[in-house]
């Protein structure tokens, strides 16, 4: 029994787990009183909250694009931590992959994807970030112009932040939240049924917001990390910078029993392909070096590599 215990203990996946939780209380400044710290990484986060620890990379794009600024502070954030440390932070960091991963615990069996419909899926994320970006660009551009008032006009709240209007991120750390607040700030003040109206008051855009998120949590229960496979453009970015990353994982050819086993292929939450790849060194673009594989690899056949 307890060599069952300290062998659970010792997996990578323990590791990652205290790692995860670890970095959500830390992004959530207010418990530390830290203030905003000038951090940019490329996670799934808010800018909706105050004070705010890190920053969310893709939105800090987004914002700055929006004030005609060159994001050459965004997009250091994605080459550098993407060339030293490829995409593992979606998978040790990234709150809202921890939330994911949580709410995988809900439901045990899962949905099976075919192969096929998830190549097709994963790119709906280069799908996400290219609109994303066209909005965001084209806008910066026109602003540069002197054009953009049009623009502003037709595309209204989303000009902003186009992705981060409606992410689910925001919503579940930063619109639900604040909500709460509002409405406990309200019953002090005035009675229940007069606080619910105001509730049920909310614009339109929260209820889409809101549907989204629901959406995208209930998806991820039954689909290991479904929104960072086939929604997320930090995940798409990501996979690009994953191509060329420093790190990377080792499959021994003469421990591995690639015939006989499958128990890293079936395993992987992100569907890599891990026995197609190259034994050498693989850094595939979906990675996100969450380490399964090689915990149930029997053999140890799997280890990291760097560089």
């Amino acid at each position: 029994m307890k060599k069952e215990i300290k062998q659970k203990l010792l997996k990578f996946n323990t590791l990652r787990r205290i790692v995860q939780f670890l970095s959500f209380i830390f992004f959530s400044a207010i418990i530390f009183n830290l203030g905003s710290l000038p951090l940019l990484l490329p996670v799934l986060w808010t800018w909706g909250i105050e004070p705010n620890a890190m920053g969310d990379a893709f939105t800090a794009l987004q914002l700055m694009l929006y004030d005609a600024f060159f994001p050459w502070l965004a997009i250091a954030s994605f080459l550098i931590i993407g060339m030293l440390l490829g995409k593992s932070l979606c998978g040790w960091v990234c709150p809202f992959g921890f939330i994911q991963d949580l709410i995988g615990f809900i439901k045990r069996k899962k949905m099976e994807i075919s192969p096929r419909t998830h190549e097709s899926m994963i790119y709906i994320k280069y799908a996400v970030l290219g609109i994303t970006l066209f909005v965001s660009i084209t806008f910066s551009v026109s602003e540069v112009m002197g054009t953009s008032r049009g623009y502003e006009g037709a595309l209204g709240v989303f000009i902003k932040a186009p992705f981060t209007t409606l992410s689910p991120a925001e919503t579940l750390f930063a619109a639900l939240p604040k909500m709460v607040l509002d409405f406990s700030r309200a019953l002090s003040q005035i009675p229940f049924l007069e606080a619910l109206s105001g509730v049920s008051n909310l614009p339109p855009l929260f209820w889409v917001q809101l549907s989204i998120m629901i959406g995208v949590l209930v998806f991820s229960a039954y689909v290991p990390r479904g929104w960072c496979k086939y929604f997320c453009p930090h995940g798409a970015i990501m996979a690009v910078m994953n191509r060329f990353s420093f790190l990377g994982l080792r499959r021994d050819l003469v421990k591995c029993v690639k015939g006989e086993c499958r128990l890293c292929v079936e395993a992987c939450p992100m569907n890599v392909r891990i026995l197609d790849l190259p034994w050498e060194k693989f850094s595939d673009p979906e990675c996100t070096y969450c380490l399964t594989c090689v915990d149930v690899c029997p053999d140890k056949a799997i280890k990291i590599k760097y560089p």
